[in-house]
């Protein structure tokens, strides 16, 4: 998958010098939005710069729009520059394991025209694992000019999801785990369920048990039962846990695929939307 790169990957482009590579750590714990900065300055990988869920990856949440807006893309871009990313640079991002933040950075920077950003495979726990050299220092990377040239094709609004739920011009997906798909369960928010309609492919599941990205044949099997043809629109709570599967159902080959950022924490925070539990 070439949104992916490999621990041994990573480590012999380090070793060999190779420049215009920046490292951006996004460690982050939903329950406790300090706990991600502070392992990073505890230890990083050498070389790494880190980016905030909250303060740098979202917006701030108002009445509508979720959980997790996207930030603003003019002062987004400007953090990006500043820790020196331009379109020529190679972005390498990781988190604790295979988590959701790293996959939310690299669908932002795509989002931005942005081609050479890659999640490293297991994540900080694999390259520790693997007996490979970590830091607490941090460096000061030159600043660089990141213009961002933005796909709007990648990006739905509650009024496109409406619109195309209507008349079935897409799938929607709800990448939640099934409990809270289904309403059984819901530790967020104050209505439980699914936006009609969604089908649910739970984000995890794009993971092998040893916590792997799986390969491009098993996300083509695991996504088999949607159509290459038919746009995708992808959700969740708010934004965050549908980005590994935008990753996943690239890497299997489907092109027509949008982020849905407000999810479900959006759809609900507007009283006339119908909120479906059970399964569709």
């Amino acid at each position: 998958m070439t949104y992916l790169i490999s621990v041994n990957r990573l480590k012999n482009r380090l070793e060999n010098n190779q420049d215009n590579t920046v490292i951006v750590d996004v460690r982050f714990q939903l329950d406790d939005p300090d706990a991600g900065r502070k392992m990073y300055l505890e230890n990083h990988l050498p070389g790494a710069v880190y980016m905030d869920l909250n303060k740098d990856l979202a917006g701030r949440a108002e009445k509508h729009g979720g959980k997790h807006p996207l930030p603003d893309l003019d002062m987004f871009a400007a953090k990006i520059g500043k820790i020196g990313i331009d379109h020529h640079t190679s972005v390498v991002i990781y988190d604790q394991e295979n988590d959701m933040f790293a996959a939310r950075l690299w669908w932002l920077l795509n989002y931005l025209g942005h081609e050479k950003v890659y999640v490293l495979d297991g994540g900080y726990e694999r390259w520790v694992a693997e007996g490979n050299e970590v830091t607490d220092e941090i460096l000061t990377l030159e600043a660089k000019d990141f213009r961002p040239v933005v796909r709007e094709n990648q990006v739905a609004d509650i009024e496109e999801v409406k619109e195309k739920l209507e008349d079935h011009s897409a799938v929607l997906i709800d990448s939640r785990m099934k409990d809270r798909y289904l309403g059984e369960t819901e530790p967020l928010y104050v209505k439980a369920g699914h936006i009609p309609g969604a089908r649910n492919f739970f984000w995890k599941d794009v993971l092998t048990g040893k916590g792997f990205w799986k390969k491009k044949e098993e996300l083509r099997d695991h996504f088999a039962s949607l159509s290459k043809d038919e746009e995708i629109i992808v959700s969740c709570g708010s934004g965050i846990s549908a980005c590994p599967n935008v990753l996943a159902l690239k890497a299997a080959g489907y092109t027509n695929v949008k982020l849905y950022p407000g999810s479900f924490s959006d759809w609900i925070s507007y009283e006339d939307n119908e909120v479906a539990t059970g399964e569709v």
